[in-house]
């Protein structure tokens, strides 16, 4: 073991010198040029071109050539970067976002646009968010960011979690999900001569772990709109229509995997997909989960991936509660990234406004929220 952990601690250290690298360049070589040209940049401003450098948006976008008759496609490289921008800045709208361009020549020009007649229409903004939303480039720009910068070092805890989110469309109606955890049933009396039982259905869990392909996990949770209902910090129940957000979180308040589902989907539901997700892009070592995941199929998933569960006790059917041992408790307190994460992108990077309808362009807006959250994560660590 002392050879991995070896080898992993020159891959980390090697990483925070490329990006103490990347920083001194951006501070010491590419801002006097944009200031020399531009003017003085805002701090804001200064972070987007920081945000922007580091993750790359536009190599994910293929350039528009001008070899098909009709009128040429616009370039979608500063649309995508004024997204970013739109996330970093807060902006609740598009149309807010549009007047900051109109505005602020710095951040025009950051995002490739020198004039101000250059700039798009509004609709030509919500059709490229439609595309980007589509081609799930947010979240292809993400998971490169985190095969860059967190694959190479050794992830402690992942701390797994899920966060309510409003959105602003009609709820779907739809049969109830015959796969969701429901209460157990009533004692029934012994069947008649001759009568049998229909099997027992498997439930979505226990059909997770039986080694379902993990396309076919996330295929088979449902997406749509809906309301759901959890307990607060304060044992009060709260209630709201739209999603929730699956997020498991790596030390240092940095977003590794997320899936978004239907509000009334058990956190349990997505625990093993989004295992199987994160173990695909980092190495860690710990699996942190509160109550909602304690659950004999997610915990044997967990050890098979080679990490250590830690769950809270969930109190079933009136039983004793199980105390953690004092190491495991410690350690589970490193959870709270969960919870500074998610406050984080909802107060910071518009995770709270939620304009647009659909479970791929809610997945869109909450992920360029997302991948400009965890490059600034990212920057503050190597800072």
């Amino acid at each position: 073991m002392l050879p991995l952990l070896c080898n992993e601690k020159w891959k980390e250290n090697n990483l925070v010198n490329l990006l103490s690298q990347f920083l001194g360049e951006v501070q010491g070589l590419l801002f006097p040029r944009i200031e020399a040209e531009y003017g003085p940049l805002s701090v804001k401003e200064r972070e987007l071109v920081k945000t922007l450098e580091l993750i790359r948006i536009e190599e994910f976008i293929e350039r528009v050539s001008g070899r098909w008759p009709g009128r040429p496609e616009k370039d979608r490289r500063p649309l995508a970067r004024a997204f970013i921008a739109k996330a970093i800045y807060g902006f609740a709208t598009t149309r807010m976002l549009l007047e900051a361009l109109a505005s602020t020549p710095n951040l025009r020009r950051i995002c490739g646009w020198e004039r101000r007649g250059e700039v798009p229409s509004e609709a030509l903004f919500s059709r490229a968010f439609s595309l980007f939303a589509v081609n799930e480039l947010p979240q292809r720009v993400h998971e490169a960011l985190i095969e860059k910068h967190e694959r190479p070092r050794l992830v402690g805890h992942i701390s797994r979690d899920a966060t309510a989110v409003e959105a602003r469309e009609k709820a779907a109606r739809k049969a109830p999900d015959e796969k969701a955890p429901k209460q157990p049933p009533k004692r029934r009396g012994r069947p008649r001569k001759g009568e049998e039982r229909p099997p027992k259905s498997l439930t979505r869990l226990q059909e997770q772990a039986a080694g379902m392909e993990l396309s076919a996990m996330l295929s088979d949770l449902p997406s749509e709109c809906d309301f759901g209902c959890k307990r607060n910090s304060d044992g009060k129940k709260e209630s709201w229509k739209g999603y929730k957000l699956h997020i498991d979180w790596a030390d240092g308040e940095i977003p590794i995997t997320c899936v978004l589902t239907s509000a009334s989907v058990h956190d349990s539901q997505v625990a093993i997909p989004l295992a199987m997700m994160s173990a695909q892009r980092v190495t860690n070592l710990y699996d942190l989960m509160d109550s909602a995941y304690d659950a004999k199929e997610i915990r044997e998933i967990s050890v098979g991936l080679g990490h250590i569960p830690i769950i809270d006790a969930n109190a079933r059917r009136n039983e004793k509660r199980t105390e953690m041992e004092p190491a495991s408790a410690r350690r589970y307190n490193e959870r709270t990234t969960a919870e500074r994460g998610n406050a984080r992108l909802k107060d910071d990077f518009t995770g709270r406004t939620i304009r647009v309808r659909g479970s791929v362009k809610v997945m869109a807006h909450l992920m360029f929220g997302i991948l400009a959250l965890t490059a600034d994560q990212i920057l503050r660590l190597a800072g």
